[in-house]
């Protein structure tokens, strides 16, 4: 099959073989270069000094590779390395999808706390088609990741300390507009301010207590009169009387003073129920709005804490481990091997081809042929016979090819 098949074969095969040669030309070099990133823990324990850029680090970081691989990001890298110049027709969308196919970032999840989000290692990688390009490319990815984590996680924090510190400020002017609210209504009320109402009633308990003592000198001063009008004189009892007279007049006219006094004071700190009820508004609104400054401060304390980290460079930072250097050889499979591979399976496609076509024509070309498929035996063959010199070509002396007798060879009997 092989001698009557040669030409077929051999034609096939180098067909197959020059596309191989073909395919291999076409098929470029690629190069490709990694660069790893650490992700670095804070320095500060955050049981001591909490950060304020908080939630899941592979969530931050996806975000952040989102950002390095956005269009125009990827655009700015085509132009400041100039890449695919050799391509004028491409556009700049295909440009995009062909940076985006070659580079690559890929996270790998911290020993023990994957469950959580925490990352460990970042690998940028790129495949180009020179080996300068390729580490160029993963450094210029890499350098972006950790300036934009950098930026990221102080842009967080310098904007939560300024909405804190905003919000404090704003908490501030609301006390001091409640207060000022709440003094004006005193005045045009006439009510006691808080610090002097407790003063208030501990005067009018004192002026009670005054008026108590005389009472009681009153009645001591009364019963001595009515004692010395029964035992003494006429002449001496109206002379003590008389001092007795003076004596409560005298405390008469205090009475009268530290009553009025009294009631001064009794009508300043008294308020009708609509006051009453303004005032416990008031007096409400401006123990919510402090509880809600004493948590604002709290937070803007931690927020300056935390800003502080992260401009002084103690917080989760990204550092390169591994910087990415130009590979010595490609990773794409050789040209050799793909041009040997090639000829080899043209050579396999050519054999199965020659097999299909003998299977397709099934000839009987020998007595040994007729007896098993027919069951005949062929008394004699009469080989064909040539007039002219039979002279046999270069590819019958490869194969030893004999001359050939006869259509079919079909025997005579």
């Amino acid at each position: 099959m092989v001698r009557r098949r040669a030409g077929l074969i051999l034609l096939i095969a180098v067909l197959g073989c020059a596309v191989s040669v073909l395919v291999a030309l076409e098929r470029p070099h690629l190069y490709r270069a990694t660069e790893v990133i650490q992700v670095v823990q804070p320095k500060v324990a955050g049981e001591l000094a909490r950060s304020t850029v908080e939630g899941s680090a592979a969530q931050r970081l996806q975000s952040i590779e989102q950002r390095v691989m956005a269009r125009d990001s990827v655009l700015e890298v085509v132009e400041i390395f100039g890449l695919y110049a050799d391509f004028p027709a491409m556009t700049p969308s295909e440009k995009v999808d062909a940076l985006r196919e070659s580079a690559s970032i890929k996270l790998t999840a911290a020993a023990g706390n994957g469950h959580d989000g925490a990352v460990s290692i970042l690998t940028v990688t790129a495949e180009m088609p020179t080996p300068e390009q390729a580490s160029q490319i993963a450094h210029e990815f890499a350098r972006r990741t950790i300036a934009l984590s950098r930026d990221t996680r102080l842009e967080k924090a310098r904007e939560t300390l300024a909405f804190f510190t905003a919000r404090e400020e704003t908490l501030r002017e609301q006390v001091e507009r409640v207060e000022d609210q709440m003094t004006a209504f005193r005045r045009d009320n006439d009510l006691a301010l808080p610090g002097t109402l407790n003063f208030r009633r501990d005067e009018i308990a004192g002026i009670n207590q005054e008026l108590l003592t005389i009472a009681r000198d009153r009645i001591r001063i009364e019963r001595t009169a009515e004692q010395a009008r029964q035992t003494q004189r006429q002449a001496t009892a109206d002379r003590i009387l008389a001092d007795t007279n003076a004596q409560i007049a005298t405390l008469d006219a205090q009475a009268r003073l530290l009553e009025a006094r009294k009631a001064e004071l009794e009508s300043s700190i008294e308020t009708s129920p609509q006051t009453d009820r303004q005032i416990s508004a008031f007096e409400s609104q401006l123990e919510r709005l402090r509880a809600e400054l004493g948590v604002a401060s709290a937070r803007r304390t931690e927020a300056e804490v935390g800003y502080r980290l992260e401009t002084q460079g103690q917080g989760e930072q990204l550092t390169v481990i591994e910087p990415a250097m130009a590979p010595d050889y490609p990773f794409t499979p050789s040209r050799k091997k793909m041009v040997m591979a090639g000829g080899f399976a043209s050579l396999l496609a050519a054999l199965g081809i020659a097999l299909a076509l003998e299977v397709l024509n099934p000839v009987m070309r020998t007595a040994a042929h007729m007896e098993r498929d027919l069951g005949i035996k062929p008394v004699v063959a009469v080989p064909r016979l040539r007039t002219r010199r039979y002279r046999r070509g270069l590819l019958a002396r490869i194969f030893r090819r004999a001359p050939r007798r006869g259509v079919g060879d079909t025997p005579l009997f």
